[in-house]
């Protein structure tokens, strides 16, 4: 880890005076495996932010270090920087001037369900945040997690205070090979090498539901994401598809 990731894993803000990549990684949409191709891209001038963990802080508390610095990253300004990767909300680099906005979004029912399954198999007694440690210490049940209050509406929590329609490119997960040379070609002028990173190795069905029932219980309970992902899909059909 250089320098300026220690920086961001610590919460030290960076500013920044160039066109930027900005790379939102939300849970569970293939965020690793695009930052594994941005690295190899983009190398020393990759700049990691995952000292927030959104979804692991109280709302009003997150929004409002979203909002500080939103503030901060549009007045003060650092060199060196071509992209930021990580999971944060978007509204703080929002005043980022020349910035372009980039994320992947997945059907959010199945993202839901892979978030629970990846968190159950990815614990650590030592450094989970809060909420990860209560829903496997207190052995949430899947129909727990899928309708819990702190998980509802997921990509909405993220994008607080962001206009939707400032992402100037929104990948969808299920089309991943294809949606990558998009944006490479697009984006960089150039091809990112597919990487595949923290994949689910003992998920082989097409869905995690098998309780229809629930399935849709689930829908009605996410109807915020549902639309957000069929908003994502109808700008993929219109700029890539035709």
């Amino acid at each position: 880890m250089d320098f300026r990731e220690k920086c961001f894993y610590s919460n030290l803000p960076f500013y920044i005076d160039v066109a930027v990549l900005i790379s939102l990684h939300l849970p569970k949409t293939a965020g690793s495996s695009f930052l594994a191709s941005l690295r190899g891209f983009y190398g020393e001038s990759l700049l990691l932010d995952y000292a927030d963990f959104p979804i692991n802080t109280p709302v009003f508390k997150r929004n409002r270090y979203a909002l500080k610095m939103f503030v901060i990253n549009g007045i003060k300004h650092h060199k060196n920087v071509e992209a930021i990767h990580g999971h944060f909300l978007p509204l703080k680099y929002l005043l980022c001037r020349d910035a372009k906005f980039v994320t992947w979004m997945r059907e959010p029912i199945e993202r839901l369900a892979s978030h629970y399954f990846y968190w159950l198999r990815s614990y650590g007694l030592q450094n989970a945040p809060l909420l990860h440690k209560r829903v496997v210490e207190e052995q949430w049940s899947f129909e727990r997690f899928c309708l819990a209050p702190e998980f509802r509406n997921f990509y909405s929590q993220f994008f607080w205070g962001f206009p939707f329609r400032r992402f100037d490119f929104i990948g969808i997960t299920e089309h991943y090979e294809t949606e990558l040379e998009y944006f490479s070609n697009e984006f960089l002028g150039a091809t990112l090498q597919v990487r595949r990173e923290n994949e689910n190795p003992n998920h082989e069905k097409a869905s995690y539901f098998e309780d229809k029932n629930l399935r849709e219980k689930v829908e009605r309970y996410h109807s915020r994401d549902v639309a957000l992902y069929k908003r994502a899909l109808d700008l993929r059909r219109t700029t890539r598809c035709n």
